[in-house]
C-alpha cells in the first residue's frame, strides 16, 4: 500500500498526520551550536529542550521527521523502563536504581507539559492499564507496584477480574493494574508538534538528508550527500534506523520489529463497549500484546515481533487473530490499515548512552519503552550539552554490552530466549 503521506510507512497515523509538509535537503554548508542526527522522538526532544535554551539547532533526517518507531508506534505512554527497578536495583545498585526511579515517570511529564505549552493536537488521553493473563502475573504485578510505590509513583491501582470491565471487556485476563499517569497519544502528530515547535524557536530541520561521514575536531563536521553542518556539539539519535557508519553504537543494539493494524471506524457504542475507560492497554506476557481506542472510533491493535527486524509476510494474519481472542465482536471487522516498524533493543534491555568523543553524544536502544524515555533522554542530552551532564552520567556509567554471537547469531540466539520466555508465559509459569 502506498503511503498518502509520501516518505512514510502506509500507516493510519502518516494518512491522518497533521502536518504533511515536506522539510528541505540540506545543501551547503551550514553551521550551528549543535547537529543533530535524528528526527525522531529523542532527537528532536533534544532539539527542543535546546532550542529552549537558546541554541542554535541543525537536526538531520535521513527520510522524514517520525519515519521510524517514533511515526508507527502504538501511542502509548508507559512509565518506566523495558526493565522494573527492582531488576535495575540488583543489576546496578540500589543507588542508581534510585537514581533511574527519580527520572522514571519525568518522559511523561515532559509530553504533557509540552503538549500543553505548544498547542500540540495529538489526542492525548490520560490513563494506561497492564493486563494479567494468570495469577502469578498479577501477583508479579503487586510486586512491581509496591516497588514503584517506593520511588514515588502515586497513580497505581490493581484491578480485580470482577471489576475489568471498567477498563477493559473480555475474558482473556485475570484482572490487572491502572496507570493514571499513563494514557495514549498520536505519537506522529506528537513529534510533528514538536518539530514544529523547535522551528518556532529557530531550529532548522532537514529531512531527505542522511549523515554520511562525522568529522571530530575543534568543530565537528556531519557531511550529507549534498552538504555540511559544521556544529560545537553532535549528538547521534538514529535508534534502530541508525546508519552503519557509527557502529560503536549500532554493534550494540538489534532492530526488533513490532506490527500493528487498525480496524476501520467502529460504530461509538461499539468501541466505548469494548475499551469503556478508554485507557490503552498492554498485557503481561514477555511477547506482548498492546491496543487502544483512535479519536476515530478505530481499535489500534500491535503485537508480534521480529528479531533482526523482518517482518511478517502477512501483518494482518499475524495480529488479527489475538485481536479477536481479545474481542470476539471484531471478527468481522475491515482492516483499514497495517504497518510495521523498528525499534531497537539493546542486550540489557536498558537505553545505551554516551559519548563517541569529547563533543559527539549519543541515545539509542529504549528497547520497546520509547515514547517516554525517548522525552527523557533527549532531554537529558540537551542537559549535558549545556554543562549539567549530572544525569547523563548515571545513564552512561550503566554497562552495555554486545549480543553473543555477533551479527551472524545475535538473531537466532535471541530468538531462542524469547522462544523460552514465551514458552513460561505459556505454562504460567
Amino acid at each position: 500500500m502506498q503511503s498518502a503521506n509520501p516518505g512514510h510507512t502506509a500507516s493510519w497515523y502518516a494518512a491522518s498526520a497533521n502536518d504533511t509538509r515536506i522539510r528541505p535537503v540540506l545543501e551547503g554548508e551550514v553551521e550551528a551550536d549543535i547537529c543533530i542526527i535524528g528526527a525522531g522522538f529523542t532527537g528532536i526532544s533534544a532539539a527542543l529542550d535546546l532550542c529552549e535554551r537558546g541554541y542554535s539547532v541543525v537536526v538531520l533526517e535521513a527520510e522524514r521527521i517520525g519515519f521510524g518507531a517514533s511515526g508507527r508506534n502504538g501511542g502509548q505512554i508507559v512509565n518506566g523502563y523495558s526493565r522494573d527497578l527492582a531488576t535495575i536495583a540488583g543489576r546496578y545498585g540500589t543507588e542508581k536504581a534510585a537514581a533511574l526511579g527519580r527520572m522514571s515517570l519525568e518522559g511523561a511529564a515532559i509530553i504533557r507539559e509540552r503538549v500543553s505549552r505548544y498547542g500540540i493536537a495529538c489526542d492525548l488521553v490520560d490513563g494506561g492499564f497492564f493486563a494479567a493473563f494468570t495469577d502469578k502475573q498479577m501477583r508479579d504485578m503487586e510486586a512491581h507496584k509496591r516497588d514503584w510505590e517506593k520511588h514515588g509513583h502515586p497513580g497505581l491501582e490493581m484491578v480485580t477480574r470482577t471489576e475489568l470491565g471498567t477498563y477493559v471487556r473480555t475474558d482473556r485476563y485475570a484482572g490487572g493494574m491502572i496507570d493514571r499517569l499513563g494514557g495514549h497519544i498520536h505519537p506522529l502528530n506528537l513529534v510533528l508538534g514538536e518539530a514544529a515547535a523547535v522551528e518556532g524557536l529557530g531550529g532548522r530541520i532537514f529531512e531527505g538528508s542522511r549523515a554520511t561521514a562525522l568529522e571530530e575536531g575543534a568543530t565537528q563536521t556531519v557531511r550529507t550527500q549534498k552538504g555540511a553542518v559544521r556544529a560545537r556539539y553532535v549528538l547521534i539519535c538514529g535508534n534502530a534506523y541508525l546508519a552503519p557508519q557509527f557502529p560503536a553504537i549500532s554493534g550494540r543494539m538489534m532492530p526488533v520489529s513490532s506490527q500493528v493494524l487498525t480496524t476501520e471506524p467502529l460504530a461509538a457504542d461499539l468501541a466505548e463497549a469494548l475499551l469503556p475507560a478508554n485507557y490503552c492497554v498492554e498485557d503481561a506476557n514477555y511477547i506482548l500484546d498492546y491496543y487502544r481506542r483512535t479519536a476515530d472510533n478505530r481499535i489500534l491493535y500491535g503485537g508480534g515481533i521480529g528479531y533482526g527486524g523482518r517482518d511478517p509476510k502477512d501483518i494482518v494474519a499475524v495480529i488479527r487473530p489475538n485481536m479477536v481472542k481479545t474481542f470476539p465482536a471484531l471478527a468481522g471487522v475491515k482492516i483499514d490499515f497495517a504497518w510495521s516498524g523498528n525499534f531497537a533493543l539493546t542486550l540489557t534491555r536498558i537505553p545505551h548512552m554516551g559519548r563517541l568523543g569529547p563533543n559527539v553524544y549519543f541515545s539509542h536502544g529504549d528497547s520497546g519503552h520509547g515514547v517516554t524515555t525517548t522525552h527523557l533522554l533527549g532531554k537529558i542530552l540537551g542537559e549535558a550539552v549545556a554543562g549539567h551532564a549530572e544525569r547523563f552520567d548515571v545513564w552512561s556509567s550503566l554497562p552495555n554490552l554486545p549480543f553473543p554471537g555477533g551479527k551472524t547469531f545475535r538473531v537466532p540466539l535471541t530468538v531462542l530466549g524469547a522462544w523460552w520466555y514465551g514458552l513460561r508465559d505459556r505454562l504460567g509459569l
